[in-house]
């Protein structure tokens, strides 16, 4: 299977040569704009805070073509550099079976691979978000964080890999879709006890005690036909000063999250019109498209996996000479997405779509002003860029470009 070897090297250099072309053009055409504050910004965002918005975007995608060319020499490395079959030689001489052997092999591969990553997570979070002021999580935070996310890794992670590696072996040429009903049993569990459970495990989370703006909220709810559980503020000073919002938990479980630093920033109107534009995400049934979604794509990518897994000419193609189930799940986390990193720009278009309709929503239920107003402060506030590159833009952008969005929500006033 030659040509898969060459198919899956050619995917990844074009991979990398557009992800390399298109960051170059992102820092181009900030660098470009950087000392002229677009005209519907020019009242509400100062020349100092353009530049530094051009600046640590311009620092953001540096870094992250770093990360990315990190990602494929590993990547390339573990794979038909012979990494996989290194590690899967190592273990079996311990004598071990599945799914021991496979859950072992698995386990030091993504040692190696958070190994690498960790470098890139400490400068990230110590210099370059420090260095605009953003960072405010501290070396033992930081340390506590990596450890409760190991906890959890083992904890979660190990039990579903071994049932897997488990079905693999022992239930027949359909074990993906019994794989599938695990997977999918987990993501609900996971959606249920993520808020109630893991999450307070890493911050602390009060209910709102702003009472003019919880009648607001409360007010709104009714308005939208929206039932749940609470209104709370998370402490997410704590980590960063970037500001958001959102939404967790299913069923009459959901829960309102606000970023303590957006409750920060922004007066009373303008929460309300942000909770909108996140309430019509529900409203509209995006979430549950999203959710359905992925559902269907994991279906067919644990189908294709079911088909791969029986051929030994895909383990020789990517430099694993000992066909085995815990290579085989290997190999296609790692390979698959260099070919549907192509898909991109279908999945930001459908996501700038959403944003679209969700801000349509809230103009309807709340202020498309106030949403406007909002957004102003936040990007300004989060430095985020107010003049992407359009190509860039199309390609990875999940929310409306700054100038396109703003407008739209004007216009509807």
């Amino acid at each position: 299977m030659l040509w898969l070897t060459l198919l899956f090297i050619a995917a990844v250099f074009a991979t990398t040569a557009l992800e390399l072309w298109l960051s170059r053009r992102q820092i181009a055409a900030v660098a470009r704009h950087r000392e002229s504050v677009p005209e519907p910004f020019v009242e509400s965002v100062s020349a100092a805070d353009h530049r530094k918005a051009a600046d640590y975007t311009t620092a953001r995608v540096r870094f992250g073509r770093i990360g990315m060319i990190v990602h494929t020499v590993v990547t390339l490395a573990l794979t038909v550099g012979g990494g996989i079959a290194a590690v899967d030689g190592l273990w079996r001489r311990t004598g071990w079976g599945e799914p021991w052997l496979g859950t072992a092999v698995i386990a030091t591969v993504a040692c190696v691979a958070a190994a690498t990553n960790l470098p890139l997570s400490i400068w990230r979070t110590f210099r370059l978000e420090a260095r605009f002021g953003f960072n405010r999580t501290t070396p033992l935070l930081f340390l506590a964080d990596l450890a409760k996310n190991l906890l959890l890794a083992v904890l979660l992670g190990g039990p579903l890999l071994l049932v897997t590696l488990l079905l693999m072996e022992r239930a027949g040429r359909w074990w993906w879709a019994w794989a599938w009903l695990l997977w999918l049993g987990l993501t609900f569990l996971m959606t249920w006890a993520w808020p109630a459970f893991i999450a307070p495990r890493f911050n602390r989370f009060s209910p709102l005690e702003d009472e003019v703006l919880k009648s607001r909220i409360e007010a709104l709810l009714r308005r939208c036909g929206f039932a749940s559980k609470g209104v709370f503020v998370v402490d997410s000073s704590r980590r960063s000063t970037h500001g958001n919002a959102y939404f967790t938990g299913i069923g009459r479980h959901k829960r309102i999250v606000f970023f303590d630093t957006l409750l920060e920033r922004l007066g009373h109107p303008e929460v309300e019109a942000v909770l909108a534009h996140e309430l019509g995400h529900f409203r509209l049934h995006h979430v549950r498209k999203r959710l359905l979604l992925s559902i269907a794509t994991t279906f067919v990518g644990l189908a294709l996996l079911g088909w791969l897994a029986g051929r030994p000419a895909f383990y020789a193609a990517f430099g694993v000479p000992v066909p085995a189930t815990h290579a085989a799940l290997m190999l296609f986390v790692l390979v698959v997405p260099f070919f549907t990193f192509f898909a991109t720009p279908l999945a930001s278009l459908w996501s700038r779509r959403h944003e679209f309709e969700a801000d349509t929503f809230a103009a309807r239920h709340s202020s498309s002003s106030e949403l406007a107003a909002a957004l102003v402060k936040l990007y300004r506030d989060n430095a985020s860029t107010l003049t992407p590159d359009p190509v860039y833009a199309a390609f990875y952008y999940s929310h409306p470009p700054a100038v396109a969005r703003i407008a739209r929500l004007r216009a509807a006033d």
